[in-house]
């Protein structure tokens, strides 16, 4: 217990200070929005793609990793949907719980990660990321189309996935390291560099983010979404990666995975395509303040 501790401690540290500094006006308000801005846009593809590029990721391994992955989006995708009637939940604030329950928080993964298991674990999480992303924002896209009364073409569902610089990241990253082609050095060097702002500079972020006076009113939608998050996600992965017979290691980075928070960026996409943002603020902090405390343990107990 207490060496997982000790390595999350960083983690939660960066999301306080994060939440700290903004409540305290410093360095000023106009300072987040850039910083998340960046972070999104250049830090962390510029880490997914050095950390792809320079991966192995042709194998069995890498193919029965991302199997699990897609697997565990899927029956968490239709879970939500079972539930749906059983907490009798609005269009928008059914895509709030969606996105609740199904999205991962990528920055406090790779944190965690990172200070759990270093540049190996690194890569494997950077694979489970060029799965995971383009693959829930799919779900979470259909999720709106689905259920709003406003109309998708799939035009516009395309034009949605192949603005994201992270899955533009990903698939260029995957696309180096299939075909054999290195990095220049010069430009290695300086993506390491970016990548190295992007953990740090995106946990603060989340921190920032946080929004206490969300939490009231968030009810049992909140409530169940934390509960398939931070409980029944991670035991699935778990039992998956013994039936898949991944190695400790990938088992270690999956479980991470599939227990930190939602995603922040869930906020957006709620206030951009007409979902109760209100309520996805208050699954955010929630899951995060939360996962403070679940995240040790289920690390320790699986």
């Amino acid at each position: 217990m207490q060496p997982i501790i000790i390595a999350l401690w960083p983690v939660f540290a960066l999301l306080l200070l994060g939440f700290l500094a903004r409540r305290s006006g410093f360095p000023g308000e106009d300072f987040w929005q850039p910083a998340e801005k960046a972070t999104y846009y250049v830090l962390f593809p510029a880490l997914l793609v050095e950390r792809l590029a320079s991966a192995q990721l042709a194998g069995d391994d890498s193919i029965r990793l991302a199997a699990l992955v897609v697997v565990v989006l899927v029956v968490a995708a239709v879970l939500c949907c079972v539930c749906k009637p059983l907490l009798r939940l609005t269009a928008p604030a059914f895509t709030s719980f969606f996105q609740g329950s199904v999205r991962f928080n990528t920055y406090v993964a790779l944190a965690v990660t990172a200070a759990l298991h270093g540049s190996e674990g690194i890569v494997l999480a950077a694979v489970i990321t060029a799965v995971m992303i383009p693959l829930l924002n799919l779900f979470s896209v259909l999720a709106f189309a689905l259920t709003s009364e406003q109309t998708f073409s799939p035009r516009q569902l395309l034009m949605t996935l192949a603005g994201n610089p992270l899955i533009l990241a990903c698939l260029l990253g995957i696309a180096l390291s299939l075909s054999g082609i290195a990095l220049p050095l010069g430009l290695s060097s300086v993506l390491e560099l970016l990548g190295r702002m992007a953990l740090p500079l995106g946990l603060l972020a989340v921190g920032a983010g946080l929004n206490l006076r969300a939490l009231r009113g968030g009810g049992r939608a909140l409530a169940a979404a934390s509960l398939i998050k931070l409980l029944f996600l991670p035991l699935l992965a778990f039992a998956l990666a013994g039936v898949w017979q991944l190695d400790p290691l990938a088992t270690s980075v999956v479980v991470i995975f599939a227990a930190v928070p939602t995603a922040t960026s869930a906020y957006i996409l709620a206030r951009q395509m007409g979902g109760d943002a209100e309520l996805m603020a208050g699954i955010i902090t929630a899951q995060t303040l939360i996962s403070m405390l679940t995240l040790p343990v289920i690390l320790v107990l699986l």
